[in-house]
């Protein structure tokens, strides 16, 4: 897609940093990272420590990959927890991130060599759609990514994903970011445009059902469908490959900068949604209120309970105020939430 000795998007300079050592949004949450092993980690998030970037390994070199990247076999890892053993001889790597109340993987800001930008590949791909290999899919892409500039969107959509860093095939989903409230009625346009995007429907249900089950087990397929409806998902219309888009939060959102997380348990809960106005974009925070604790690992549990907004990293569209909630968490995951890491008094949680 590019030639090895260059990035597509041209690289970034680094962000600077607030007297707190947060980051400021020049490096976004679904940007990419390359850093001196070669290895490309997937950020994840608006918070960080001063010393890292937080993010999963998504791409490395491995000769039983199947992309190629600067003359070399890259492959793909899909899974965040995979990160942790690919990185296992890289102590440098593993960081205590306040914001999720455990130790989680990131790259260290003076291994950076190249900042691939969601929105600077779109702009790079709008201008020289010749770096694409001319495949069903890509053609798609430049049909979508022509649309979202006519639409004057290209400030508020990115391209993410295998074409942000150019190791694509024609077998590559399209996966694409928005930010903000601006983004989100953007992406509800695009998803819309049946010339470029057709939805699940019919026969093709059973097809999104097998992509998502293995991530969702025990899961039954009219409840995983009804799920899977309420998100940016669809066919494009010539390769008919996926194309799904992730709500982030626009630019200079701070309502998580401030969340200090400390990891006491698990809790699984019934709960119903009773503030969703936070919750179109990732991650999501939702004020629920408990009916029923499930089961539990903290301590007076229903007390904990009573006082929890959900922090939940989720592209699900906005649910109804009344919808009713089953919630559980799991310890020292990306999915952490605040039912989960009991946030400092003064913490939008």
């Amino acid at each position: 897609m590019s030639a090895p000795e260059q990035s597509t998007p041209p690289a970034s300079p680094p962000s600077t940093t607030t007297p707190l050592g947060t980051a400021l949004p020049a490096i976004r949450d679904r940007d990419y990272l390359l850093d001196r092993s070669g290895v490309i980690f997937k950020v994840i998030g608006d918070v960080h420590p001063g010393s890292h970037w937080l993010g999963y390994v998504k791409y490395y070199p491995d000769e039983r990959g199947d992309r190629s990247l600067f003359g070399l076999t890259y492959r793909q890892n899909s899974v965040v927890s995979k990160a942790f053993g690919i990185l296992a001889d890289r102590p440098e790597c593993y960081v205590y991130s306040p914001a999720v109340g455990c130790v989680i993987a990131g790259v260290p800001r003076e291994d950076v060599v190249t900042h691939y930008s969601c929105r600077r590949a779109l702009a790079a791909l709008h201008q020289s759609p010749e770096l694409l290999d001319g495949s069903p899919v890509s053609q798609d892409l430049v049909a979508i990514v022509t649309w979202v500039v006519e639409a004057g969107a290209a400030d508020i959509i990115g391209i993410t994903g295998s074409f942000l860093v150019g190791v694509c095939n024609a077998r590559s989903d399209i996966d694409v970011v928005c930010y903000g409230p601006r983004g989100y009625e953007a992406a509800q346009a695009l998803f819309a445009e049946r010339s470029l995007i057709r939805p699940y429907e019919g026969d093709t249900l059973t097809r999104l059902y097998l992509r998502r089950a293995k991530y969702m087990a025990g899961s039954s397929f009219d409840a995983l469908m009804q799920q899977e409806s309420r998100k940016f998902q669809g066919l494009t219309t010539k390769a008919g490959a996926h194309i799904n888009c992730e709500p982030l939060r626009a630019d200079g959102d701070r309502t998580l900068a401030a969340v200090v997380a400390q990891e006491v348990g698990a809790i699984s809960v019934l709960a119903r949604v009773t503030d969703h106005t936070e919750g179109l974009a990732t991650p999501a925070v939702y004020g629920i209120t408990v009916d029923t604790v499930i089961g539990s690992t903290i301590d007076e549990a229903a007390t904990f309970a009573a006082g929890s907004r959900r922090c939940a990293p989720t592209s699900a569209r906005t649910p109804a105020p009344s919808a009713k909630a089953t919630s559980s968490t799991s310890p020292a995951a990306w999915s952490t939430s605040t039912a989960q890491a009991r946030p400092a008094p003064s913490a939008s949680s």
